[in-house]
């Protein structure tokens, strides 16, 4: 099937095929038409099927084909709000507003997205000019709300993004306050990585005779995404993650820790031994965190540590590397940690960090998953404490790779030197080196 046997004006035709796509993913190809014909949605689709997609350009659509009930007012150029969309995050709004504005460059239609952590002043601004397609927090733009700076009378599309995050965090109160402020008619949009009971029943509330799409469980990794656990003893996870990133050349890594103390740490650490590091997580305010995301897309940053707050939401084209430095505490979350790589098509690798006291934790995840990850000890990291599981069929795992499982392990090129920490710890450990051919 293609983009243009859905049914799309030729405007968005172009900007998908400027995007580099030829071809819809299995969501895009079943909520286009669905949305198109003016039915709501209910969507439950992991991160990276293509889903903003999916929702945005048959809105983009459907807002250029219907004109606007409420018109334009005297003030030149104003308009009013004709498309919400919620996202649970700062980086989702963003993002979404993105994509928005790429996909309808094309189209005389006006966007804007408004989100916490920043100065609310422009984000003013932008809505007294008007703009057709509104991308909000819930918290965000509640404050608008109350400062009657914003005007949903005349939303005809609502769309609820991540709405299982928004529960998660909290915002279902927020959320039913905004949407007693909309028209009653209008088309509603609610996509989720899971369809559970809670989603169920916001769905009953909100949603009329909606058309039900289930892309994938959330138990389900993509399938493009090797996965590779390498045991490793807890103090020296550090000193392996940047023996990999050194010997293996990787040029972008996005690296998942579960604190945010100790993302900020970890980032100073390889920073300074030369691997140009920083760190995005929730004590950041919403300018370090654009930056520190601009800066690693462009490459000016080789590696972003990062807690779950950004597990769903980040959009990084061709991200080649995740890296789990220490599991989550639930097994849900690694999947999604996991869904940043290996997007569109392309291929990723997500290599987990893993040792002793993690046991339990990777033990869940490969029971969610319904498979076990391969292991694969790095040579002169081998951990002295074995890692133990029972695995997703139910037997004992240990910390030997199996014969046969290819991974990404490192391979030392002759001449280059090992970073000055794994120097010292040889030292400590009585000289006695432990490098060795990979391969």
């Amino acid at each position: 099937m293609s983009f243009e046997s859905l049914g799309l004006r030729a405007e968005l035709l172009r900007a998908v095929s400027e995007q580099g796509y030829s071809e819809p993913t299995p969501i895009q190809e079943q909520a286009i038409p669905t949305i198109l014909a003016g039915r709501d949605l209910l969507a439950g689709a992991q991160t990276g099927t293509g889903k903003t997609a999916g929702f945005t350009l048959p809105l983009l659509q459907r807002l250029l084909a219907t004109p606007s009930a409420a018109g334009e007012t005297k003030e030149k150029g104003w308009r009013p709000v004709r498309a919400l969309i919620l996202a649970p995050t700062r980086e989702l709004a963003a993002q979404v507003r993105d994509s928005v504005a790429t996909y309808g460059r094309y189209l005389p239609l006006r966007s804007t997205a408004v989100f916490g952590g920043v100065n609310i002043k422009p984000q003013i601004q932008n809505l007294r000019r008007g703009v057709d397609i509104l991308v909000a927090t819930p918290g965000r733009l509640e404050d608008h709300v109350q400062q009657r700076t914003v005007d949903l009378r005349n939303v005809e599309i609502l769309v609820l993004d991540e709405a299982d995050r928004m529960l998660d965090m909290g915002f279902l109160p927020v959320m039913k306050r905004i949407m007693a402020l909309l028209p009653k008619q209008r088309q509603n949009l609610l996509l989720s990585a899971t369809v559970s009971n809670e989603i169920r029943t916001l769905a009953q509330g909100l949603l009329r005779d909606p058309q039900l799409i289930q892309i994938a469980r959330i138990s389900s990794p993509a399938e493009n995404v090797t996965q590779l656990v390498h045991p490793v003893d807890k103090d020296r996870r550090r000193e392996l993650l940047a023996h990999l990133i050194t010997e293996q050349n990787w040029r972008q890594v996005l690296v998942f820790t579960r604190m945010k103390f100790g993302a900020e740490k970890l980032a100073n650490q390889l920073d300074r031994a030369g691997l140009q590091a920083t760190a995005i997580h929730g004590n950041k305010n919403q300018n370090q965190r654009t930056r520190a995301l601009a800066d690693f897309k462009s490459g000016r940053v080789r590696v972003l540590v990062a807690t779950d707050v950004a597990s769903r939401g980040l959009d990084i084209e061709q991200l080649p590397h995740v890296v789990n430095y220490e599991l989550p505490l639930d097994a849900e979350s690694y999947v999604h940690r996991i869904g940043r790589t290996g997007r569109a098509g392309l291929k990723g690798a997500a290599v987990s960090l893993v040792s002793a006291d993690e046991a339990d934790l990777l033990a869940d995840i490969e029971r969610l998953i319904g498979s076990e990850i391969p292991r694969r000890n790095v040579p002169g990291f081998e951990p002295l404490a074995a890692l133990v599981t029972t695995g997703a069929k139910g037997g004992s795992r240990g910390g030997k790779s199996r014969p046969g499982h290819h991974a990404h392990a490192p391979h030392k090129s002759r001449g280059e030197q090992k970073p000055h920490w794994h120097r010292r710890s040889e030292q400590k450990r009585g000289g006695r080196s432990r490098r060795g051919n990979s391969r």
